[in-house]
């Protein structure tokens, strides 16, 4: 190690270029630049010395700024973008001079007037992600304005960011003329952002419409679709955005590129369904939401029993058009026949489309029983047995499960026939996985298979959610950090989002970083107020932080909504925790929130 001394300090960094710069001075070079100088001299120079701020370095059409103070940083950054927009009304949009500015505070080093380190990284990766005319702020900074700076933010969510080890959560500041935001009590509700773009061809595949003329067949459709997502995420060169986001637009009149934006894809695939008698028609086309070209269209004629090699052909067409390079044994390896049995099929179908309404006990115990009756038409159908032993999951999740020594061994079962059955079906070894770790409480074998499913299936959000949780039971919060953010960003308008932000919380929790588990714990019950687990962290973490009102506010719902639960009988109700430290802190948590002992 390096004896000589390092000056290191705490500063605001404010990283800011110009959108376009490259198409800008391709229209008019000279004039591009003179408007720029000009900009610069008149506008972010002046805002910049007024707010006490201190240009570090000018980068060709871009500049590096420290601040001294993180509310002084963000106040210069709406500022100068106000001052953009109205420079900007009267200049035809091609030729308009836009800013993206990132801001971060964190640790840098001092050395001969210049700054680096990981403080000016994130802040130029923030910059990066932010749009054209926007402010992008990491959480550390938005902490540090709260309340400080009268102005709304949108919560983006973890973000992924090059070069950056962990994704780091990240708020898009509302300026005038965009999208009002709502604002209570100093913090902002999130709403869906435009994500980043992957580093590979990213697809949607949004519902099919059912052409059949039969309402009852909309389950078929969907189950297509479901199918044909499956089939696209086994291809390791593609990210696919899992089912239960794009499931979000049916029914809906969609934009492409509305889709594109919110779902952070390059291309969205539509199409529709028409099953009359024993055939079956399947129509497609592919779109690239960036420009709403359409790339590719076609229709595929079959026989019912041809429904699976119908929806391969699909799902090659697609991969032929967005990733040409994808080897032709991927593809075979793609190919996946989940049973012989098309009535068990039809049965699986309708027993996700009750699954995933997430509507309650009704519901959910309705896919039980069509996920065993498909069992008992297809005996060998791996699938089933996962989803069957998924909903005992959901039963302890909500308090419907009693936990009696029969109720455990039928989950065992279900679970260890779906993994013996399906050792190549990613969506077998995931949910069967979880059901151990969770109910039958083997977390060392439910997080292989687990680990096993992302190996086949790197797209499966539901395998990075469980893996998320299996994680923090594990004692590994970090790790756990990473996965529910994958989760996240494969389905990042999921029905299960508050789960992964109440995982988020719960890792936090076990870090000591109480108030970023006390934020994750508030956007996990922004939709699902009476969501137990997000209760529990809220009221822990907020006890731990100091907010013993918030946090005895909590314990009063969760007592209301749970009236046998105690400090002692937590464990009863949470995940195998591995280390003893983990649960004794939890309850420690709740015990200072005001719950009985």
């Amino acid at each position: 190690m390096s004896s000589e001394h390092v000056e290191r300090r705490l500063a605001a960094i404010l990283a800011a270029d110009v959108a376009g710069s490259c198409r800008l001075i391709g229209i008019d070079e000279e004039g591009t630049l003179a408007q720029l100088k000009a900009l610069r001299k008149k506008l972010f120079d002046s805002k910049i010395v007024e707010h006490h701020g201190r240009v570090v370095k000018n980068t060709g059409d871009g500049a590096l700024v420290e601040f001294g103070s993180v509310v002084d940083a963000v106040r210069c950054a709406v500022e100068i973008q106000c001052g953009m927009a109205e420079q900007n009304i009267d200049v035809p949009k091609v030729k308009r001079i836009e800013f993206r500015i990132g801001i971060h505070v964190g640790d840098v080093i001092f050395d001969d007037n210049d700054i680096f380190g990981d403080g000016v990284n994130i802040a130029v990766r923030l910059e990066g992600i932010a749009e054209p005319g926007g402010v992008c702020m990491s959480d550390d900074a938005y902490r540090q304005i709260r309340g400080k700076v009268e102005i709304a933010c949108d919560d983006m969510g973890p973000q992924p960011l090059k070069n950056i080890a962990e994704p780091i959560r990240a708020w898009r500041v509302r300026l005038t003329g965009q999208i009002p935001s709502v604002v209570e009590s100093g913090s902002a509700v999130s709403q869906p952002q435009a994500l980043p773009l992957p580093d590979k061809p990213s697809i949607a595949v949004l519902p099919f419409q059912n052409m059949s003329g039969d309402p009852e067949q909309e389950y078929f459709a969907d189950g297509v679709v479901e199918e044909i997502i499956t089939a696209l995420s086994r291809f390791k060169a593609l990210f696919v955005i899992a089912r239960n986001s794009s499931f979000t637009y049916k029914g809906r009149a969609v934009d492409v590129k509305v889709v594109g934006r919110e779902l952070g894809v390059r291309y969205v695939l539509e199409g529709s369904v028409r099953k009359a008698a024993n055939r079956v028609r399947i129509t497609g086309q592919l779109v690239d939401a960036a420009t709403g070209a359409h790339l590719w269209a076609d229709r595929f004629d079959g026989g019912l029993g041809d429904i699976f090699d119908l929806q391969d052909q699909v799902t090659e067409s697609v991969v032929g058009a967005i990733a040409p390079a994808v080897e032709k044994a991927e593809i075979e390896r793609a190919k996946r026949k989940p049973t012989d049995s098309l009535d068990a099929y039809a049965l699986y179908l309708r027993g996700l489309a009750k699954f995933y309404q997430f509507a309650g006990r009704q519901a959910n115990d309705e896919a039980l029983r069509l996920f065993n009756s498909a069992i008992e038409l297809d005996p060998d159908f791996a699938a089933a047995y996962g989803r069957a032993a998924s909903c005992y999951l959901i039963a302890k999740t909500n308090g419907w499960f009693s936990g009696t020594p029969n109720e455990i061994a039928e989950v065992k079962r279900l679970a260890h026939r779906a993994v013996e059955l399906g050792k190549d079906d990613a969506i077998a070894l995931a949910t069967g996985g979880y059901a151990l770790v969770y109910v039958v409480r083997d977390p060392g074998v439910g997080a292989a298979l687990i680990d096993r499913a992302l190996v086949l299936n790197s797209n499966l959000a539901e395998a990075w959610f469980s893996g998320g949780w299996v994680k923090v039971f594990l004692g590994e919060p970090e790790a756990a950090i990473e996965r529910f953010a994958r989760a996240m960003r494969f389905s990042p308008l999921d029905a299960r989002v508050n789960g992964m932000r109440a995982g988020t919380a719960h890792a936090d929790f076990f870090l000591g970083r109480y108030d970023e588990a006390t934020s994750w714990a508030a956007m996990a019950l922004q939709d699902k107020p009476d969501y137990q687990p997000g209760l529990r962290i809220a009221a822990a973490s907020n006890a731990m932080a100091g907010r013993l009102d918030e946090a005895h506010k909590a314990v009063a719902r969760l007592r209301q909504l749970n009236p046998a639960l105690r400090v002692s009988t937590l464990k009863d109700v949470c995940g195998p925790y591995r280390r003893a430290e983990d649960l004794s802190r939890y309850q420690e948590g709740l015990r200072q929130a005001g719950l009985p002992e």
